[in-house]
């Protein structure tokens, strides 16, 4: 078929064909729909060893264990793990030498309005090798349930055929999972690769691609570069961001998020709960054209881990989309951390759409969880004026508007901040970087300059000492 594009059926019948790969599917909720696929086309005795479901929550517990959620990344590893032991077990001495054996589960709920589920695959690249592992987690975004359903069995389709012919480019894989898709239906929004197949992937890079290949808004990882869901991490918890570059993390830029921090942690909503903090780095601040410079990107994902902080790439140009985002997971306080700079784009008209309700319908969304933008002061280089919430300037007509946000304290002046860091820009800091200038040291957080010298980052050719 030359380049032409297969269809859910063609897949399904390809891997039928395919002597090579011989499995097990287990499939919780929404029906044996990617198993069906498989019975459908014709010739599944070649690649199904065998299917289940096990709707009832006894019977599901009494084969793979306890949990507390059955639509979980924990159900679904259980899942995997034991169907492909038991797999060995069975069939190791009898087709080991000729099948590359996987087994293919998901756990998913449909819903009226919204489903979502996690979907994965454990397989053996080839007969005898060690096994690999790929899971993803979708919201499925039809209003109808059957529609989830097909939905679900095409994305399931999507992910076998290309672990099975594209494992060894994962963002060609990625790429194909909306096959005779739309994102309109269906949104990835996590993606992990494991094992010995994937050895040289690094996952902070596919949760980039995620959102660049528009399957979803916003992808999240950990400071230890592990790929996470976002109910994973917010479900119903007070969530502090801050968007930024980070080309470098410098003083300046930790300390508006300290101090933002503190202001947060005393509003009476909290309770004296310890929020999630987020580092959002989006695509605008990624790219240059349409391309994404990968060594620059894992510079500056090296940095926010040696800080500890969790990342969340988006495509969210503005705050408004971001704060209704965050809303489908939590729905607790929610704080930005900005410069007073940043304020234009909180204020521009054209920044929202007639269909959200213009600039008011975007504030309500942006304030509504309740939401407060912390806002740190701006030193005017060529003036010398600091502008802050409250002097920062609006169009007259919406003075009015300005002053109910401040005099509301959803927008809040950062009272704590430190006068000293306001001159600190990232490009200067790039430069003298570049150049050799030591200066820059004493701009930037300790562990940051570690980490820059270290890893000789952003041009840096400054030696750093190895322990003996």
């Amino acid at each position: 078929m030359g380049n032409e594009q297969l269809d859910t059926s063609q897949k399904a019948q390809l891997i039928n064909l395919d002597a090579k790969r011989y499995g097990t599917f287990a499939e919780i909720g929404a029906g044996q729909e990617v198993a069906r696929w498989f019975f459908h086309v014709g010739g599944a005795a070649g690649t199904v060893a065998k299917t289940i479901s096990a709707y009832d929550m006894a019977i599901s517990d009494a084969i793979y264990g306890p949990t507390e959620r059955y639509v979980s990344r924990q159900r679904l590893q259980s899942m995997l793990d034991y169907e492909y032991d038991l797999l060995l077990e069975r069939l190791d001495d009898k087709r080991g030498g000729r099948n590359a054996f996987f087994v293919f589960a998901n756990t998913v709920a449909t819903r009226r309005e919204e489903g979502h589920g996690w979907l994965g695959i454990k397989f053996q690249a080839e007969p005898g090798a060690d096994a690999s592992n790929i899971l993803i987690h979708v919201r499925m975004l039809d209003k109808e349930n059957v529609r989830q359903q097909e939905a679900l069995g095409i994305i399931g389709v999507n992910l076998l055929h290309g672990t099975f012919y594209s494992y060894h480019k994962p963002m060609a894989l990625i790429a194909l999972l909306l096959d005779d898709l739309t994102w309109e239906r269906v949104e990835v929004d996590m993606i992990s690769f494991a094992g010995p197949a994937f050895a040289r992937v690094d996952n902070r890079l596919m949760a980039v691609q995620l959102v660049k290949q528009d399957l979803t808004e916003a992808a999240m990882f950990t400071a230890r570069g592990e790929t996470v869901q976002w109910a994973e991490v917010l479900y119903q918890k007070p969530v502090l961001v801050q968007r930024g570059s980070f080309h470098p993390v410098t003083k300046a830029t930790l300390d508006v998020l300290e101090r933002a921090l503190e202001q947060f942690l005393q509003e009476p909503e909290l309770k004296g709960e310890e929020p999630v903090v987020l580092m959002e780095l989006t695509l605008r601040h990624l790219t240059t054209g349409d391309i994404i410079d990968e060594n620059d990107f894992l510079q500056r994902a090296d940095m926010l881990s040696a800080l500890g902080k969790t990342v969340l790439v988006s495509n969210f140009r503005r705050f408004h989309r971001l704060a209704a985002y965050l809303a489908r997971y939590t729905k607790r306080p929610l704080g930005l951390a900005i410069g007073a700079s940043k304020l234009g784009e909180v204020f521009d008209e054209s920044f929202y759409n007639e269909s959200e309700g213009g600039l008011l319908g975007g504030l309500g969304q942006l304030f509504k969880n309740p939401a407060r933008l912390y806002v740190y002061p701006h030193l005017n280089v060529d003036t010398g004026e600091i502008i802050t919430a409250e002097s920062f300037q609006v169009p007259l007509r919406l003075k009015h508007l300005h002053t109910h946000l401040l005099e509301n304290r959803l927008i809040q002046s950062i009272r704590n901040f430190n006068r000293d860091l306001l001159p600190i820009r990232s490009l200067d800091i790039l430069a003298r970087i570049k150049s050799g200038d030591p200066s820059w040291e004493q701009l930037v957080p300790p562990v940051i300059v570690e980490v820059i010298k270290r890893n000789q980052l952003f041009g840096c050719r400054t030696e750093y000492p190895v322990a003996k």
